[in-house]
């Protein structure tokens, strides 16, 4: 136990209410702005295109917006080289061609047509809901494991922290109508996974602390168990976080929004892990008798402290 604790839940009201102003200004944007889903989920057409020589992307957007294609998003796909077009328009037989000949009109070398694909709007309608209900089933499976494993307030905490980082990263995206498609989902449920493999560290803590400490009220309990995951918790977020940032600005356009979604939801869970999930426990009055290891007959009477 360290000597010097730190009393994280003596602002927990305050944390409390920032995170219900987080939630409610997320939900709100949500219901006004919604997401900027992206190719994956509204359908449309994917067009590959492979330049002898790099083309700058500025270069071919303006090409396409010239050519009546305002809408299409241009990103390099692997090399410089490869350039990846995604159009709204639903694929037509000479699309692939028609894309190709204004780009070849505007490039200093030659453009050779990879590929084409479409994405019906039918697909991307259930990838939306099967992408929703992944994340619903990732909640209940958690709720299941943290009361198997801990004690069903723990659970509680750990789920209403889960769904706290996931709203929040969703508000995040629909604020600044960031492009929303299949790896931001990917990412989401990773910060579910890391979220709560952190809340389950702290948790561990804390319930091996009521067990321990028997004299210090909750609050002090959880502040002490709070303290001495602090290093762990603080090294964990901060490696993965240069990992994240150096995704986010020099893996390029593909894997762009995976990593914006896990560094914001990296830093929102790790918050999250010490203000919600405790905090949660703590208005469920967690006490050291909910956590009593039953004591079997001739056993000898525990006087810890």
């Amino acid at each position: 136990m360290n000597d010097k604790v730190i009393n994280f839940m003596g602002v927990r009201r305050v944390a409390a209410a920032l995170s219900i102003a987080f939630v409610l200004i997320s939900i709100v944007s949500l219901a006004v702005r919604g997401l900027n889903f992206g190719l994956d989920f509204t359908g449309g057409t994917l067009v590959e295109v492979v330049y002898e020589q790099a083309e700058p992307l500025s270069n071919v957007r303006s090409s396409l917006a010239n050519a009546g294609y305002p809408d299409a998003v241009v990103v390099n796909f692997g090399a410089d080289t490869d350039v990846l077009v995604r159009l709204p328009q639903g694929m037509s037989p000479d699309l692939g061609d028609q894309i190709l000949g204004i780009l070849q009109e505007t490039a200093g070398s030659e453009v050779e047509l990879r590929r084409i694909e479409f994405v019906g709007p039918q697909v991307g309608e259930e990838l939306r809901e099967q992408g929703g209900l992944a994340i619903l089933l990732a909640l209940v499976v958690v709720l299941i494991y943290i009361s198997m494993r801990f004690q069903l307030k723990f659970a509680f905490g750990a789920v209403v922290a889960l769904g706290h980082d996931v709203i929040i990263v969703l508000g995040i995206f629909s604020l600044l109508q960031l492009d929303f498609d299949l790896t931001v989902l990917g990412a989401l449920l990773a910060v579910i996974g890391y979220s709560l493999n952190d809340t389950i560290v702290v948790s561990d803590r804390i319930r091996e602390n009521f067990r321990k400490l028997r004299k210090q009220s909750p609050t002090e309990v959880i502040n002490i168990s709070l303290t001495d995951t602090l290093g762990r918790t603080l090294v964990t977020s901060l490696t993965t976080l240069l990992v994240l940032l150096a995704l986010l600005f020099t893996g390029g356009e593909m894997i762009r929004g995976f990593a914006q979604a896990l560094t914001a939801g990296i830093v929102v869970g790790t918050y999250s892990s010490i203000y919600v999930a405790a905090n949660f426990m703590l208005m469920l009055n967690i006490n050291q008798e909910d956590l009593i290891i039953p004591e079997k007959e001739g056993e000898p009477i525990d006087d810890m402290p």
